[in-house]
């Protein structure tokens, strides 16, 4: 089986190059084609001599991935079913939005996921496997070839608890921040609230965002939504959170999704902006987008602005997340990962 360039570095390239006793400026040609053209196949190398094109093939190949399904919504988002040589798959989503130069992928970093949120579909089917640092960063390099548009912004967002993958979610964060040239603050890594972890990643003193999936203002409701509440609780996750951002530096993103009746009522929007008084922080709140097999229901808009008034009352920048390819299932918590 030949081996795989895509999510290859220049200098990993290189070591290739200096194997078949070719130049370096040969090394930077091909990083070029993979990460600033997105080609699919060494045939399209067209500066690259063909007897050299030939001799490449013999132990090289640009990707394995494969577009299983590709869906458009009629918002523009695109979500892309990707197959890999395993036959596993895992679903990645572009996302466009009006009147803004922003490209944002959302990728997944687990086949599955063993976190298991009760509102959302990924955890359905369970944990299967951690994805590999080059088939996190496929998911990117099958967007711009199959658009021919260049990502900007790329958030951990997809399938799986990204920090249960924290090795190969760094270095494809490397490779995106060194060989797409993707700025590090344009770089976002969500989770549940794996607290080791966070106190893991803190000691990189990253510039890119964290985000935490909170979703509740206290354990009660935070443990009936996310089974992660038993394990790490959201006194101690706040603990973790002041300790990583007195180590980064950086303000956090806290995701809070709106169920209606449930974590979006005037007691609740009070009881969180207590909990975040003290944490250096923007909230996104997210309308709930249905998923099979949930009793929950999307709160209606003027209960989200009302909650959206209190936070910001209480000092904090809040944002209500625009919804985005929910017609096919590609919004926050839809994604399964399979036909």
């Amino acid at each position: 089986m030949n081996g795989v360039l895509s999510g290859l570095s220049l200098s990993e390239i290189e070591k290739i190059t200096d194997e078949m006793n070719a130049s370096k400026f040969r090394a930077k040609q091909i990083h070029n084609w993979i990460y600033s053209k997105s080609v699919s196949s060494i045939d399209e190398m067209t500066d690259l001599a063909k007897d050299f094109r030939e001799k490449l093939k013999e132990k090289y190949t640009v990707t394995e991935a494969k577009i299983k399904i590709k869906q458009v919504s009629s918002d523009g988002t695109i979500k892309y079913l990707i197959e890999y040589p395993d036959g596993e798959c895992v679903e990645t989503v572009l996302m466009r939005f009006d009147n803004r130069a922003n490209l944002t992928a959302c990728v997944s970093s687990q086949v599955g996921c063993a976190v298991n949120c009760s509102f959302c579909a990924t955890g359905k089917r369970g944990f299967i496997r951690n994805l590999t640092s080059k088939e996190i960063i496929e998911q990117v390099l099958t967007i711009q070839r199959d658009t021919g548009l260049k990502v900007t912004n790329v958030v951990f967002m997809g399938q799986g608890e990204p920090l249960l993958n924290l090795d190969n979610v760094l270095k494809a964060l490397e490779i995106f921040n060194t060989d797409f040239q993707i700025g590090a603050r344009r770089i976002t890594i969500s989770t549940s609230g794996i607290i080791p972890k966070i106190n893991e990643l803190a000691k990189f003193e990253l510039q890119s965002t964290l985000a935490i999936s909170l979703h509740a203002p206290n354990h009660k409701l935070r443990a009936e939504l996310m089974s992660i509440e038993n394990n790490y609780s959201i006194e101690e996750l706040k603990n973790a959170l002041l300790n990583y951002i007195d180590k980064t530096g950086r303000r956090i993103t806290v995701e809070y999704i709106m169920i209606k009746d449930f974590n979006d009522t005037f007691e609740c929007a009070k009881e969180l902006a207590t909990y975040l008084k003290d944490i250096k922080c923007n909230v996104n709140l997210i309308p709930y987008n249905s998923v099979d097999q949930t009793k929950y229901k999307k709160s209606s808009g003027d209960n989200i602005m009302k909650f959206k008034y209190i936070l910001e009352h209480s000092g904090k920048k809040v944002t209500v997340r625009l919804e985005r390819g929910a017609d096919i299932d590609a919004a926050c918590g839809q994604l399964k990962g399979r036909k």
